[in-house]
This record gives structure tokens, C-alpha cells and sequence, in this order.
């Protein structure tokens, strides 16, 4: 005969919250039956009958027949477990990771890695790496900065961000530098296949090199149009030289404004600028090459015709900068000024 068992009695919102959980797809599944349990009491079945009929046993039905009468639906979750003692405080583990990052690296490396930080501080690896996570603190990857020291950043820098975002009307705006010591390297190249099953880009170890040539560029700003010489040297003869190409073609009246870094070459200009009144240099800080735009196509020329290339003499090498040039032009738009 089924033992007669203790009748819950719960309220409208109580019951309206277990019928909720016991047809739910979303709750844990021990919750699931929980709630079945307590509602088939209050329907009047005995712990045998709810037992047999949710295949579990009659005690574990009593069990939480009991705990919702003492705790209400609180009861019906897992009670908290002592479990293994923690040996050490999240807080206080994160703060000497971090306050030993700030120390100078241990003897024979030249920074910290996870497994030095772990050793100093007596914990494991894992450790480690996870507040480092957490953190965003990638010990291997490298980012490099340059300060100005010059005094007169602030002018200077605000001159020529000016001619960016707002040339004088009519101005012809032109960012020029020279990119010396292109290397004319004979390097064989192609893809092959690593012992992963990949396809990668290989370039043979060993090369020859066969010269080196300097670049002088003019990035017009406004339309990213660019104009190039390619000479053997880059003084201030072969930088003079360079400008009188780019003012030749255009009205002796047309307002010229030039922005170059402080490199020699491109000082003590003046008896030229004399001759050429309509032309006036602007000169990066010191330090701040980077304000300086062609820089960028720069970066865009070595990626896409210089990188990886091969080159048998100083003449390819100069044929592929024209080419890029070329096709660089056909399809050029001016850069969006902006610096992270």
C-alpha cells in the first residue's frame, strides 16, 4: 500500500512558476522533474505513484516534497557544494601578474614570457595565461612609437593637417619625399606545398643583389594622382631636379604648396624658391615623417610590386615602379586623412 505522503501547499504564483518550469525546453532538466514532483503532489498522488511515474525513487521524491516546504521554489535548486578548498585569490593573483610585468625582465631574457611570469611567482601556467586574457595583454605581439621632440610640433603639425582637410582654393597641394635604397634583389620564388597538405608562398633562402636605385614621389592629395623619378642618388641636386619636373608642366601663377619631412636635401632651397615664388615648402616636425602622405603609397608600392619580387637588374626594377605607376594611377583616389 502506497505510504501516505506530506500535501504542499503553494500559492497561485508559485504553482503558475512550476507548471512554467515543468514544460519548459529551456531549464536544466533536474529542474524540469522538480517542479513535475511538486505538482503531482498538490494533484494528490502519493511518493510511490510520483516515483513510478517520473522513473526515479520514492525518497528522492520526499526529498524535495520537503525542501519546497521549507524554502519554496528556492529550495528546488542544487544546494550549494563545499567542493575543493581555493588555494589562491583570483584578485590578488591577477595584481602580482600585473605588478610583475612592470619589473625588469629575469636574467638572460628580454622580456617576460607566460612561463617566466609563472616560475617568479610559484603558480602554474595556466594561471597566468588566463588573466593575461582577460587583461587583452599579448606578451609577444609588438607595436613601435615615435615622439617628437620638436618644439614646434604643434604648429607645424597643424599646418600641414590644414592643407589636407583645407587647401586655399585654387592650390595645388603635394606631398613629396624619396624612398632611397630600393634593392634590385634576385630571389627565385613560387608556392609549395608544406608537410600540412598547404600551398604557401616560398622564396629561395639565398639571392643576389644587383644595385640599388632611390625613388623621389609627389603625391598629389587631392586626387591621389602620383608622379615619380627614379635617379641613381638623392641629393639635393636630384631633389631640385625632381621639382623642376613637377612645376614644368604647370601655369607659372598656380599656387604650389609642398609638404616633405626635415631631411637636409630638402633645405637651404632658397635660391630655388626664389625662382619659383609660387611654391612654398612645409616642413614636417621633427620625428613626425608620418604626417607626411605619401608615406602611404610608399607602404602600397612595397607591399604590391616590391615585396616578394624578383629583380635581375637595377632596369627591372625600375620598369616594375612605372608599371605600378601606371596602373597605380588609372584607378587612384585620394587618401581619407586620419591617424589612430
Amino acid at each position: 500500500m502506497s505510504r501516505v505522503s506530506q500535501k504542499v501547499k503553494c500559492s497561485a504564483q508559485e504553482k503558475e512558476t512550476l507548471k512554467a518550469w515543468s514544460g519548459s525546453v529551456r531549464q536544466q532538466k533536474r529542474l524540469v522533474d522538480r517542479a513535475r514532483i511538486i505538482l503531482m503532489n498538490i494533484e494528490g498522488y502519493s511518493d510511490s505513484e510520483i516515483a513510478r511515474e517520473l522513473k526515479t525513487r520514492p525518497n528522492t521524491v520526499g526529498k524535495w516534497r520537503k525542501r519546497f516546504i521549507e524554502q519554496g521554489l528556492s529550495g528546488l535548486n542544487d544546494a550549494p557544494r563545499s567542493g575543493k578548498p581555493v588555494l589562491y585569490d583570483p584578485e590578488r593573483t591577477r595584481q602580482a601578474i600585473l605588478e610583475t610585468l612592470g619589473k625588469p625582465a629575469p636574467k638572460g631574457q628580454a622580456a617576460w614570457d607566460g612561463k617566466a611570469v609563472a616560475e617568479e611567482l610559484g603558480i602554474s601556467g595556466h594561471k597566468v595565461w588566463r588573466v593575461l586574457k582577460a587583461e587583452g595583454i599579448s606578451l609577444q605581439r609588438q607595436r613601435s612609437w615615435c615622439v617628437s621632440t620638436d618644439p614646434e610640433f604643434r604648429s607645424k603639425a597643424a599646418e600641414i593637417v590644414g592643407l589636407y582637410l583645407n587647401p586655399p582654393q585654387k592650390a595645388l597641394v603635394l606631398s613629396v619625399d624619396e624612398k632611397p635604397g630600393l634593392q634590385a634583389l634576385e630571389r627565385p620564388g613560387g608556392y609549395i606545398c608544406t608537410s600540412s597538405g598547404k600551398l604557401v608562398r616560398g622564396l629561395k633562402s639565398t639571392y643576389k643583389r644587383h644595385g640599388t636605385l632611390n625613388l623621389f614621389a609627389a603625391l598629389e592629395v587631392a586626387t591621389g594622382q602620383v608622379r615619380s623619378r627614379i635617379t641613381d642618388l638623392k641629393r639635393r641636386v636630384e631633389f631640385l631636379e625632381f621639382m623642376d619636373l613637377m612645376v614644368s608642366d604647370l601655369p607659372k601663377e598656380q599656387e604650389i604648396h609642398v609638404i616633405m619631412d626635415n631631411y637636409c636635401t630638402h633645405k637651404k632651397c632658397g635660391s630655388w624658391l626664389a625662382e619659383h615664388p609660387n611654391v612654398h615648402f612645409h616642413y614636417t616636425p621633427t620625428s613626425a615623417s608620418w604626417l607626411n602622405m605619401v608615406e602611404i603609397w610608399f607602404g602600397i608600392l612595397t607591399r604590391k610590386a616590391i615585396k616578394g619580387a624578383s629583380f635581375k637588374s637595377c632596369e627591372e626594377l625600375a620598369v616594375a615602379i612605372g608599371e605600378f605607376v601606371e596602373v597605380y594611377n588609372d584607378k587612384a583616389k585620394p587618401f581619407i586623412w586620419r591617424k589612430r
